[in-house]
């Protein structure tokens, strides 16, 4: 795709935590646009990695388990553009602005795969592959997804919906793996949904559920 051939600014740093642990690394402070208006959970979101949040012009991208490998995504011209048309034709409803959140998820799928080797990639990635540098765990995917959002809200192409704070799951009582989600809240029913991609292989779509139903899944 031609997109992919745009500038992006690359960085490397070493891992903090691992997804089936759900280990939260220390905080440090950021300084990024409009971060006043991020809730804590988001914020953590960030901190606990030590990058900056996404702005409206580029995006830290996590891969390789926790973000030890990371990429910036410089928002060019043309991803706007694809970007509008993709979240336009969302815009008749609550459902139908969900299934273009999904679209969009895959668009960033497909821009960063062929730059990070993340077209490799496949659904459920953890350490247990032993293949980080082509792969996103859960945390990478939570950061990843959540930036986005936040790029599509702040750019005013949200209408039925904000981004909200990201949820977790795990009970080892009944054999249910740790993991965590991106969230969307709708803003006439104030449901959460989640915007899943860990469980879902390279261009696949993210799971969009209620959290009520994505808490009790394996």
């Amino acid at each position: 795709m031609g997109d992919a051939a745009q500038p992006i600014r690359g960085g490397r740093t070493r891992a903090r935590l691992a997804c089936m642990l759900g280990v939260v690394g220390v905080a440090i402070s950021a300084a990024p646009v409009r971060a006043a208006e991020m809730s804590s959970g988001i914020a953590q979101l960030y901190t606990s990695v030590s990058i900056y949040p996404p702005s409206a012009t580029s995006m830290t991208v996590c891969y390789g388990f926790v973000c030890r490998r990371r990429e910036i995504l410089d928002f060019t011209a043309a991803d706007r553009k694809a970007l509008t048309q993709i979240m336009t034709a969302g815009r008749a409803s609550a459902v139908t602005e969900r299934a273009a959140v999904q679209k969009a998820v895959i668009w960033f799928d497909r821009r960063m795969g062929p730059i990070l080797g993340t077209d490799k990639r496949v659904a459920k990635a953890d350490f247990r592959y032993f293949d980080d540098k082509h792969n996103y765990d859960c945390w990478d995917t939570t950061r990843n997804t959540t930036s986005l959002l936040l790029v599509l809200q702040e750019w005013g192409l949200l209408k039925h919906h904000v981004v909200g704070d990201p949820r977790y799951r795990g009970n080892a009582l009944v054999l249910q793996t740790p993991h965590n989600t991106p969230v969307l809240v709708d803003r006439a029913t104030k449901v959460d949904w989640v915007v899943d991609l860990w469980p879902r292989g390279y261009l696949q779509p993210p799971d969009v559920m209620t959290v009520e139903q994505w808490v009790k899944e394996d």
